[in-house]
């Protein structure tokens, strides 16, 4: 059996649908990372799924998901830092328990 688009896109949803029901359910913001990250990897499966079978394309998917890839380690840094900070300010990494970040 051959490997088709639809294969690819049936993964891409469900790593979507993974990501987006851990950032809507978690309140650990290491788990929220993890979640926004499953919906760039998901993002970057279709573009890369999409270039690969649709007729005449270049190499432009391959461009995109290696840019969208950077975001993600730059986006990855600058949260953990955050995170990180939230720590040692509050000694907690859940999101929820931190009520002074409101005021």
């Amino acid at each position: 059996m051959a490997i088709t688009l639809h294969h690819y896109l049936i993964v891409s949803i469900t790593l979507f649908a993974l990501g987006l029901f851990i950032v809507m359910t978690r309140r650990n913001g290491i788990r929220i990372l993890m979640g926004v990250e499953l919906i760039l990897n998901s993002a970057n499966l279709n573009l890369i799924a999409f270039n690969r079978f649709l007729p005449g394309s270049s190499v432009d998917g391959n461009i995109f998901a290696i840019f969208v890839i950077i975001l993600a380690a730059a986006e990855a840094a600058v949260a953990l830092a955050i995170v990180l900070a939230i720590y040692q300010q509050y000694s907690t990494i859940h999101l929820e328990e931190i009520s002074n970040m409101k005021h």
